[in-house]
């Protein structure tokens, strides 16, 4: 604060005035009003001496974060006039701080600076990507629509949505090396541990009605084929999906990613991805792991060089009539629980209602099973035609490993549950609706109705269905049976426990598509999508970076609680002074505090001190 009056006047008014600096802006504000020179005499025979003291004490007060001003309200005062077609909110947000305190680590304006030497743009890289990300965590929108919100950050950042555009294309030219790097810098950030890699693949659906052209190539002739085809989406929807696959660390961290157009076989995706990923991790020796989809005979062989292994899940229905012959067999099976034997019909059977079965009911039996023969476990491979269609053969070879066979009651029971209300809707459906117009599937019930024809002598063949009675006991075979495939020699509770982890990478889908907004797509053009996916695929780097930060200070944040945190931690500028916090605390602020010691828990804030702590963050 300073002095302020009219040195020309005979008789001044004497005012305490303060500069605020709000970004790239400064304004003063008259915050105290001492009186005339006359009415000064009054009480002191040096008016100004006496001022400038009392200024002193304000600036003092002001240094240890207590001040007292007098303002006053005027009613009638109207809002400020501008010249724009709508107005807008005052509210700023202060919550995306944490999120470049984390990212900060990424060192991405280095990387940037790095790819865009000598090159003369008019925007800055790193400054769109911030707000990209931060948009696409708390508030995911079009690249159009969140231009509009650039006025609610603190900063008010200024780029055009061609800046975004121009920007998107440059992302995609690095696609690799921005993948490689984000991995490298995170390690700074989070210890990375590499020693189980979890691959799987899921698509997104675009927001168009026709799949992309093929294009061929008119230099070297190659057909390139578009991101957006019609393929099995994991929504059920008839649009053309893109179809990602990502790998995660055993922290449920991502390592990296791969986009392939929408009618891409899953099997055709791992290996060339886990190729990139070993020249970012050289010499790993991880485990590859994934679900029954993703381990092909190709893929178990790949991971069976190099010091790397594999656990993947295994159809128990697949297995060759000697394995199912063994699986069924009940000898052989202990408790995963202290390896004492038992037998699948004392599982079966026991009183789950005894509290003194308790334990027993929470358990499982298994069983290791060698299958050395790849013929064994019905295996197919995906293969390419010349033609380029790609079609299905049953892999040939041998492969050492060994099927881990488990047991549980719990789950017996649980899918009998799921059954027998499948058997209920299909058994409506025989009634209320012609079986012909229902879609079958493998997980549909049409599959428990058996289609027959009766027709007497001289008349015409009447078509009727039934309830497949024999389809519903062969199901009924498998209940409670699950199977996992490895070449490890590790004890089967180990192998099991690194297995059940897998839900890990379907939360990090669940996070893309849901908190994330990953879809619809709604770029057309191939470097755009790709471009939009590094973007998702950041943010969600970003997120998890963060809970594993806060899960290592024994503090869990759910991704709800902390994106709804950060979109609510909004400030309102007072009379042109200070920020008054309009927000409440939370647990998800205090653990976020404790983490990052910014303390973004007060009531107002000094202009200065945030300029202070986004300087901080950025740096």
């Amino acid at each position: 604060m300073k002095l302020f009056y009219n040195k020309n006047s005979k008789d001044p008014i004497y005012y305490a005035q303060v500069g605020i600096r709000n970004g790239k802006k400064v304004t003063t504000r008259n915050v105290k009003r001492f009186g005339k020179h006359s009415e000064l005499l009054k009480i002191t025979d040096d008016p100004l001496s006496y001022v400038k003291e009392e200024i002193r004490k304000m600036n003092e007060e002001y240094r240890v974060g207590k001040v007292e001003y007098t303002l006053s309200t005027n009613y009638n005062e109207r809002v400020e006039q501008t010249d724009d077609e709508a107005s807008a909110s005052i509210q700023l947000n202060i919550g995306y701080f944490f999120l470049q305190y984390l990212m900060t680590g990424l060192r991405l304006g280095d990387f940037f600076k790095e790819k865009t030497a000598g090159r003369k743009l008019t925007f800055d890289c790193h400054t769109i990507h911030r707000f990209l990300v931060y948009s696409r965590i708390m508030e995911p929108l079009s690249k159009y629509a969140m231009l509009d919100k650039l006025d609610s950050y603190y900063e008010k950042p200024d780029f055009s949505y061609q800046h975004v555009l121009r920007f998107l294309d440059l992302l995609e030219e690095h696609y690799d090396d921005y993948l490689a790097w984000l991995y490298k810098q995170s390690d700074t950030i989070v210890k990375r541990d590499s020693s189980v890699l979890y691959y799987d693949c899921t698509n997104f659906y675009c927001e168009c009605e026709q799949a992309d052209e093929e294009i061929v190539d008119e230099v070297t002739g190659e057909v390139i084929t578009g991101l957006r085809q019609y393929g099995v989406s994991k929504e059920h929807r008839p649009n053309p999906i893109v179809e990602m696959g990502l790998f995660m660390d055993s922290r449920g961290i991502p390592i990296t990613m791969c986009l392939h157009p929408g009618n891409t076989s899953e099997q055709l995706t791992a290996v060339p991805l886990e190729k990139e990923v070993l020249k970012m991790i050289p010499d790993s020796k991880f485990i590859y792991c994934a679900d029954a989809g993703l381990g092909s005979y190709h893929i178990r062989k790949f991971n069976s060089m190099g010091g790397r292994a594999f656990i993947v899940t295994q159809s128990v229905k697949k297995l060759s009539d000697t394995l199912k012959e063994a699986v069924f067999n009940d000898y052989g099976y202990k408790l995963l629980s202290n390896d004492s034997p038992i037998t699948i019909e004392e599982m079966k059977n026991f009183d789950r209602h005894d509290p003194d079965n308790l334990a027993l009911y929470k358990d499982s039996a298994y069983k290791v099973i060698m299958a050395d023969k790849v013929l064994d476990l019905g295996l197919y491979e995906d293969v390419i035609l010349k033609n380029g269609r790609t079609v299905q053969r049953k892999a040939k070879g041998t492969l050492k490993q060994r099927i881990i066979i488990t047991f549980s009651r719990k789950m017996l029971e649980y899918q009998r549950t799921v059954r027998n209300r499948q058997v209920e809707r299909a058994k409506k459906l025989l009634v209320l609706k012609d079986p012909e117009e229902i879609k079958k599937g493998p997980n549909d019930v049409r599959r428990f109705m058996k289609r027959i024809s009766k027709t007497k002598s001289g008349e015409k063949t009447v078509v009727e269905y039934i309830l497949d009675e024999s389809k519903i006991e062969e199901e009924e075979k498998y209940d409670g049976y699950y199977a996992v495939a490895t070449n490890l020699a590790d004890p089967a509770k180990d192998i099991l426990a690194v297995s059940q982890k897998r839900y890990q990478i379907e939360e990090c889908f669940r996070i893309l598509k849901t908190n994330f907004n990953g879809r619809p797509v709604n770029h057309r053009l191939p470097e755009r999508i790709r471009a939009h996916f590094l973007i998702c695929y950041t943010a969600l780097l970003v997120y998890r970076l963060l809970e594993a930060r806060l899960d290592d200070q024994k503090t869990h944040v759910t991704p709800d609680n902390l994106v709804r945190t950060l979109k609510n931690m909004n400030v309102a500028n007072i009379h042109d002074i200070d920020y008054m916090a309009l927000y409440k605390g939370s647990k998800s602020l205090d653990a976020l505090i404790r983490l990052t010691m910014l303390p973004l828990d007060k009531r107002y804030y000094k202009p200065k001190d945030l300029n202070r702590m986004i300087k901080k963050c950025l740096s």
